[in-house]
């Protein structure tokens, strides 16, 4: 009786212990569900948004009206709704009109591969209609690992290959190959026309507000992490979870953990910090000026002022370098010294480029002029991080 109860509480600790982890992952999930809505309310917009255009296209399967005229080929339009709606309206009217050429160009070289095999013997059509396929599914998969076309096109030729093979593999046992190719073809039309309607005119999202914000965030973090990699390398701050939390999220852009992780002696520091200091001040004050300008499409005129005084102390650290600043130091000792002043006159290189990349797109795009007297302060509340969208594909080609 005793083993009894023993072997019952011991099945009741096991299934609450279950319980407890099921309701820990569910509670889990709902707190992840929470954190990712409140990081871009657009993600919640953008599933409902999918939900609408997949419930529009099932209309064509489930109205007799519809279903007469397209048949079971309707399901297509809803596949090509799934796979074909993006987060931005760019993404997915590239994704569409992948779809649609590829499957217009596929379907013709699968009927017109269909017909000239027709014209031979059984056996022959059979080896023809493979060997097409073969050689189709080669070329354009080769064709998927050159970069443009795997950037631009990859969906495209995936799709290219998938149409061809169903086309002319299915008209061997299918005469009416036409009415198969027709059929996939309007109905791929219908959804991705229903896909790009619904994705701009619904709350649209647009890839180019995105990449603004984006650029203007970098390069405003590449200012911050010059900045407090300045005050911490040369010890005038004291090295706090704060900064600390900064140098880790920016460290990877400049690369230099290593150098961090082993600092030089003070004495060492001390020769090049004159020259070291006004290149991170400098350099940080002219990212935070192209920063604010790109954020808001204004030209300030001290960032020149910035970039030039910042070209004057790399020249000054060039100029110290070769003088010979530790004859007697050890020279593994000095290394990680001299890797900081490097980085730090390329970084002042890096700077210069980017100011003069800015300088085009303000005048392209007509940025404002502002007073020299108005001062822009940039802080991180004021500029945040464009949270990622993940699962978007969003492919953003610069040339």
């Amino acid at each position: 009786m005793e083993t009894r109860n023993h072997e019952k509480v011991t099945v009741m600790k096991q299934i609450k212990s279950r319980l407890g982890n099921i309701g820990n992952a569910i509670t889990g999930v709902g707190a992840e569900a929470r954190r990712l809505a409140k990081e871009d309310s657009r993600r919640i917009v953008h599933a409902f948004k999918v939900g609408l255009a997949v419930a529009l296209v099932s209309l064509l399967y489930f109205f007799d009206f519809f279903f007469d005229g397209f048949g079971v080929n309707a399901m297509w339009a809803v596949m090509t709704v799934v796979v074909v709606f993006e987060f931005s309206v760019g993404a997915t009217l590239g994704k569409g009109v992948n779809r649609a050429i590829a499957t217009l160009l596929g379907g013709a070289l699968g009927f017109a591969a269909h017909d000239a095999a027709s014209y031979t013997g059984d056996k022959v059509q059979v080896i023809l209609l493979g060997l097409s396929v073969f050689v189709i599914a080669v070329v354009a998969t080769f064709c998927r690992f050159f970069p443009k076309m795997r950037t631009r096109y990859d969906y495209g030729l995936l799709i290219f290959i998938l149409t061809f093979s169903l086309i002319s593999v299915s008209g061997y046992r299918n005469d009416e190959v036409w009415d198969m190719a027709y059929g996939r073809l309007t109905t791929i039309l219908v959804g991705c026309c229903a896909t790009v309607l619904v994705c701009s005119l619904v709350r649209p999202v647009w890839a180019g507000e995105d990449l603004h914000k984006l650029t203007a965030s970098n390069i405003q973090q590449l200012g911050t992490f010059l900045e407090v990699f300045g005050g911490v390398y040369f010890q005038e701050e004291a090295k706090d979870d704060k900064n600390q939390v900064l140098l880790n999220d920016y460290k990877s852009v400049l690369n230099s953990k290593g150098v961090e992780d082993s600092l030089t002696p003070l004495q060492h520091r001390a020769k090049i910090k004159e020259p070291c200091k006004m290149i991170i001040s400098e350099s940080s004050s002219a990212l935070r000026e192209l920063a604010m300008g790109i954020q808001t499409m204004t030209c300030s005129p001290s960032r020149d002022v910035h970039v030039v005084n910042a070209k004057s102390a790399a020249a000054k650290l060039k100029a110290l370098m070769k003088t010979g600043l530790w004859p007697d130091a050890d020279f593994l000792g000095i290394v990680p010294a001299v890797a900081v002043a490097s980085l730090l006159t390329e970084v002042v290189l890096c700077t210069v480029k980017i100011n003069e990349a800015v300088a085009k797109l303000a005048s392209s795009a007509r940025f404002k002029k502002v007073d020299r007297g108005i001062k822009k302060e940039l802080s991180l509340d004021k500029m945040q991080r464009t949270p990622s969208i993940e699962g978007s594909h969003i492919n953003i080609v610069v040339e």
